[in-house]
């Protein structure tokens, strides 16, 4: 490709996020949601540049991504009706002539569908979680499932809750109790009712089933990850799937702790040094090719003999992690000044 329009003294990277032709012509690093993104950038010697992205001038977009080494992505899979099925194709267009992408679609397709739940099921993280390829096969094995207790549902592909459900077998009755993880009541629903609530997940997807854990209520742990690097934490407490209206009442914001916070260094150490290896040898992803800022949801699992918490993964978010900690954009830029140092 063509690199006489680079500078040969400083890499260039575009921030890339989709938006309407109006964000387009006003975006600049200074009024970005990511400008602290942009600052660490440059305190690391790369021009950073903000490209905004939407089908209907996918070209223009394209030329500015060929005009850079690498591009960092925040683009949902789901948004406001649209998919990322254009963005994807345009990305692997500009990563095979040579520009670095992150999150490359292809590891997104690994790593950011809830299947990678059940391709790492054996894992320390793992629990009994099933994968359902077909509307038939889910009502040929849920109903089993659901006889040893509540089940959660969730569509490989979506974000905000959208697709997911709790799902339990009402003790008296053929009938379902369902929940919607957007939505605060439950409804009583016949398996074939819920099935074709399901139908759509597997048009282009699959479904996956876990089990539903009851400490949910005590909150969910995000660790997030800059390559393979924890850098920094979340917690809050969640009213999505949450039955007791006590614990419902204590739900609030995400607090956002450094990666040195004393309460989650055990999780830190499993995810540097264990499972986040484990992950890329199972999911068959380079070192080199993990998200510059990707982030694992954790429930709690059953107390162990030394009174620690066990973890259990509920999802793993790679298409367009944001907020993250105030610590994360260093990280970040340091993993990109990493890559590009290796790509270059």
């Amino acid at each position: 490709m063509d690199t006489e329009h680079r500078s040969p003294l400083r890499h260039s990277v575009a921030i890339l996020s989709r938006g309407d032709a109006s964000a387009r012509r006003d975006a600049t690093a200074q009024n970005s949601r990511f400008v602290q993104v942009f600052d660490a950038l440059a305190a690391f010697g790369i021009d950073a540049r903000p490209v905004i992205y939407d089908e209907s001038f996918a070209e223009e977009v394209r030329e500015q991504l060929l005009a850079v080494d690498g591009v960092l992505v925040w683009v949902n899979p789901i948004q406001d009706g649209r998919t990322r099925a254009g963005l994807d194709a345009l990305l692997r267009d500009v990563a095979a002539r040579g520009v670095w992408v992150s999150a490359h679609p292809d590891v997104i397709l690994k790593m950011g569908t809830k299947e990678v739940l059940y391709r790492t099921r054996s894992m320390g993280w793992g629990s009994d979680t099933a994968l359902y390829q077909t509307v038939e096969a889910m009502r040929d094995e849920l109903p089993e499932r659901l006889v040893t207790g509540p089940r959660v549902i969730k569509r490989s592909r979506g974000n905000g809750g959208q697709g997911v459900w709790k799902v339990e077998k009402l003790p008296t009755s053929a009938m379902l109790r369902v929940l919607d993880a957007t939505k605060d009541a439950s409804e009583e629903l016949t398996l074939d009712e819920f099935l074709r609530r399901c139908a759509e997940y597997f048009e282009n997807g699959s479904v996956v089933d876990q089990p539903y854990l009851p400490r949910l209520g005590e909150g969910v742990v995000r660790c997030y990850m800059a390559g393979d690097r924890c850098a920094g934490f979340g917690h809050h407490k969640v009213k999505a799937l949450v039955d007791s209206p006590a614990a419902r009442s204590e739900a609030g914001p995400r607090l956002y702790t450094s990666n040195a916070d004393p309460r989650f260094q055990r999780l830190r150490r499993l995810m540097e040094d264990e499972w986040t290896p484990q992950l890329t040898s199972s999911l068959d992803v380079a070192r080199g090719d993990l998200p510059m800022i990707w982030d694992a949801d954790f429930m709690l699992g059953p107390v162990q003999r030394d009174g620690s918490d066990s973890y259990v993964l509920g999802e793993i978010n790679v298409s367009s992690v944001y907020p993250y900690p105030d610590e994360a954009p260093a990280e970040i830029a340091r993993g990109v000044a990493d890559r590009l140092r290796d790509k270059l």
